[in-house]
Formats: structure tokens, C-alpha cells, sequence
């Protein structure tokens, strides 16, 4: 006989675990399947996010920017430190610390609120079976009321730069160097591949990033994507737009790649090259022909509102469906679920969810850009405040950056917020917070700020929503 569980879930990275967590806190009799295992052969929670994505990348991203604060600009704060070096494999070792203690912490919270985790690779089969096979190649037949598919993505390969775990990788293998590259080659300068090449460009790489796009961050508000690039560019990454790589192949123990622009053909050598084009979902021998959940073009499986697929009482969260693949995204997509499983009207606000890149300065986002106004046929208006005119951070010698706040044009509600600069990440969710409840540019304009902090620039831009900054100059209005 097959286990019987009131939730069975594919997947233990943040949608996942997180999913199973909040449904055992709800009473449910709850079991979470995982391929992954650890060095032990015992299954290992946390899946990219924990243990090749977020939380490493930040760590290395931490270390980094430590190191290079340290080597080139403590000397403007009166401190005089002569040949810093980084220990690749200590800061390697930290990494892998601050991952087993967070993995591990999630095995304590399963255990703490009854959450059965099940090694294997889930398989959903239709009549509420889900099929699971170990790392030995045993099957077993779990009998789930209700099932979550919360089975995470994985990065996109190119046919023109094979990955080859050593000399051409992908970003996992790019949380692996043992040493710094002299001469590194980054595809892709999205998210991930700007995050990947400050890393190793912090530590002393000649970091070269061919991008096919030509727009630097189309995702992002113009202004914000502009002041993006110069920042970079000033740090010394070496950014190509329009960049369409053709062939890359390794010889003589270098990365040997092709690629055409606008000037024609062109060939140039790497010690590494990262391939990181972006992820894709991992929707692979994860649904049985007659499952009854459906793919649509992109390999995404089809969900409504509430993550319900068209299969009764099967649900999928996170980087296997629609909308961007942020774990905070498939986390309150698994916390959703749960609670509409336990039969509460519980339902997730996708416009109030921000976006963040972990580069130096940070760069985060909450709601429309003013180039979706402007597509919209929305009318806005818009105030922002530089770092520049910041005390706190021109105190803190990192005043590069901007707040932009986007308002709409009759009702003041905020619409939107962009930010490049100095814990953009934890002032943007601010506005979230606010724009969560609806708020007005004025309601935050009205609020006291504590002085001197990095708020206040988030402060000044409400108030230059309106032409009302103190700390700069308000742009005249037209008439």
C-alpha cells in the first residue's frame, strides 16, 4: 500500500519547503520529495536556492565586496591596509558553512512541525499518485489528497558554448573556482551574470560581458538600467550590448570565443567562460501523459490566479510557472496554496513583488516602470533623489545611485519604485509595504524618517513626487 499524505510536494527550495512547512502548520499530514543528497547520501533540503543560487551567491558576493572595500577604498576612511589578499578556498569554505547551516536548519524545521521529507524524484501521476524513485532506482507510490509542484529550474544551455563543468560552466559551476580567472568571459548580462562577474571581477578578473540584447536591463526602468551601466562600467566590468555569441571551444587550456556585433565577426581568448543566458523550468519527466496538468509553449505549467493547474486538487508554485523566478515569489505562492488547501480565501498581490540584483550598489524594483506607464497610456508622474545628496551615504562613502518613486498622476497612488544604490534591496520592500496598502507618494511624503539614514532618500522622492524635495533641487513642473 502507498502512503497517504493530505499534501504531497515536489521540491524542497523555498516555494517548496516553505509550502510544506505552512501546510503541517495547518494540521495537514504533509510529505516533501527531493532528489538531492548530500555527501552522506541522505536527502539534502533547500534546493538551487539554498544550495547553488541565492544564498551562495550572496555569500561569495559578501566576501567579495569585503575584500575589495578593504584593498581600494578604506584608505578614504583613514585606514591603511597593505597587500590584501583573498584565500579562495577559505572564502569557498564559508560558503559551504553558511549553506549545511541553513540546509540543515530546514531539516530542524521539518522535523519540529511533522513534515516527512522523502528522497527521490517525484513523478505526478494522475487520481492523486505521485511516483517516486531514490537514488538506488527504487519506486514507491505516494497517495496524495493534494499535491504541490514546486520542482524548481534549472540554467538554459546554448548549443554555441557547451558546458563542460571546467572550463566552460554554468553558474553553478561559477560558485566553484578554486582560483580567481585572469580573463573571464560572462554570457549573458542579466541577473545572475552581472552578480557572477562583479564576484570574480571584485577578486581581480578581467570580467568581458557579451550580452545579445542590446538593451542593458530591459526589465527595468530606463533611468534606473542607465545609471545601472555607468555604475558598472565606472567598477570596471566590461559590458558588450549586441554581442551574439557563435562558437566557443576550449584549446591549450583556454576559452576560445566567437562572437559577432555590429563591427562583424570577432574571436577573443578567456580563462573561464559562465554561461548564464538564464533558467528554465524544470518540468522534465515530472508529469505522466495522463496527469491532466498541462505545459504551455515556454514549458511553464499552466496555472490560474490561485496556482491551481487544470488537474483537480494539483497545484504548482514558483520557478515552474508563470511570472518571474524569484524564491520570495514561489515562497507566497507555496504559503497560498496551503492555506487555500486548508480551505482559507487567501489570495497573493503580484504587483506589490520586488525585484532585486545583489550587485554593489543593489538594484531593486517594485511595480511598473515608466516605460510600462508610458505603454499604458497611464498618466504619472515621477520624483526621484540622488545617493549623492544622501548624509548618511556620502558618511558611508557609497552615494552612487538613485530613489525613483512613480506616482499616478491623478490619485497619487504609488504605482512604482526604482532603486540603484546602497541597500536598495531593504529600502525598495519600504514602498512595497506602502504600496500594499495602497498608499498615496504624499502618505510616505507625510511620515517621519529617522535622520541621518539611507531612507530618507526614499523620503525626498516621495516628496519630489510632487515638486516638494528639501535636500535638492525640484525639477519645475510643466504647464
Amino acid at each position: 500500500m502507498s502512503e497517504k499524505f493530505d499534501v504531497v510536494i515536489i521540491g524542497s527550495g523555498p516555494a517548496g519547503y516553505v509550502a510544506a512547512i505552512k501546510a503541517a502548520q495547518l494540521g495537514l499530514s504533509t510529505a516533501c520529495v527531493e532528489e538531492w543528497v548530500d555527501d552522506n547520501d541522505k536527502v539534502k533540503l533547500g534546493g538551487t536556492c539554498l544550495n547553488v543560487g541565492c544564498i551562495p551567491s550572496k555569500a561569495l558576493l559578501d566576501s567579495s565586496y569585503k575584500f575589495a572595500e578593504a584593498r581600494d577604498h578604506y584608505d578614504v576612511h583613514g585606514i591603511t591596509i597593505k597587500g590584501a589578499s583573498m584565500d579562495v578556498p577559505a572564502m569557498l569554505k564559508r560558503k559551504e558553512s553558511i549553506v549545511n547551516q541553513l540546509t540543515g536548519g530546514i531539516a530542524g524545521l521539518f522535523k519540529h512541525n511533522g513534515v516527512t521529507p522523502v528522497q527521490g524524484r517525484g513523478k505526478v501521476l494522475s487520481g492523486g499518485k505521485v511516483e517516486v524513485t531514490d537514488k538506488d532506482g527504487n519506486v514507491s507510490v505516494l497517495d496524495a489528497a493534494n499535491t504541490i509542484i514546486a520542482a524548481g529550474s534549472v540554467p538554459v544551455t546554448i548549443p554555441p558554448a557547451p558546458v563542460d563543468n571546467e572550463y566552460i560552466v554554468d553558474s553553478t559551476g561559477a560558485l566553484e573556482f578554486t582560483e580567481v580567472p585572469k580573463r573571464l568571459g560572462v554570457i549573458g548580462a542579466g541577473v545572475i551574470g552581472l552578480e557572477l562577474g562583479s564576484v570574480w571581477g571584485r577578486l581581480g578578473s578581467d570580467v568581458v560581458m557579451l550580452e545579445a540584447l542590446d538593451d542593458f536591463l530591459p526589465m527595468m526602468d530606463t533611468q534606473i538600467s542607465k545609471e545601472t551601466a555607468k555604475i558598472f562600467k565606472k567598477q570596471g566590468l566590461d559590458i558588450r550590448m549586441g554581442t551574439r555569441v557563435t562558437h566557443a571551444e576550449v584549446k591549450d587550456g583556454q576559452v576560445e570565443v566567437s562572437f559577432t556585433t555590429a563591427d562583424g565577426d570577432q574571436v577573443e581568448q578567456f580563462d573561464k567562460l559562465i554561461v548564464c543566458v538564464g533558467r528554465r523550468p524544470r518540468t522534465e519527466n515530472l508529469l505522466a501523459s495522463d496527469s491532466g496538468v498541462t505545459l504551455d509553449e515556454r514549458g511553464f505549467i499552466y496555472v490560474n490566479d490561485f496556482c491551481a493547474t487544470e488537474a483537480p486538487h494539483v497545484f504548482a508554485v514558483g520557478d515552474v510557472v508563470r511570472g518571474p523566478m524569484l524564491a520570495h515569489k514561489g515562497s507566497e505562492e507555496g504559503v497560498m496554496v496551503a492555506e487555500r488547501i486548508a480551505g482559507k480565501a487567501v489570495q497573493l498581490n503580484y504587483e506589490c513583488i520586488p525585484s532585486i540584483i545583489y550587485t554593489h550598489p543593489e538594484v531593486a524594483a517594485v511595480g511598473k516602470t515608466e516605460q510600462e506607464l508610458k505603454a499604458d497610456g497611464i498618466e504619472y508622474k515621477a520624483g526621484t533623489f540622488p545617493f549623492a545628496a544622501s548624509g548618511r551615504a556620502l558618511a558611508a562613502n557609497d552615494s552612487d545611485g538613485l530613489v525613483k518613486i512613480l506616482a499616478d498622476a491623478k490619485t497619487d497612488r504609488i504605482l512604482g519604485c526604482h532603486i540603484v544604490g546602497p541597500s536598495a534591496a531593504d529600502l525598495v520592500q519600504q514602498v512595497a509595504i506602502a504600496m500594499e496598502f495602497g498608499s498615496s507618494a504624499e502618505d510616505l511624503a507625510l511620515m517621519v524618517f529617522g535622520h541621518p539614514t539611507l531612507s530618507e532618500a526614499v523620503h525626498e522622492a516621495a516628496l519630489a513626487v510632487d515638486g516638494h524635495a528639501i535636500h535638492v533641487a525640484n525639477r519645475k513642473k510643466r504647464k
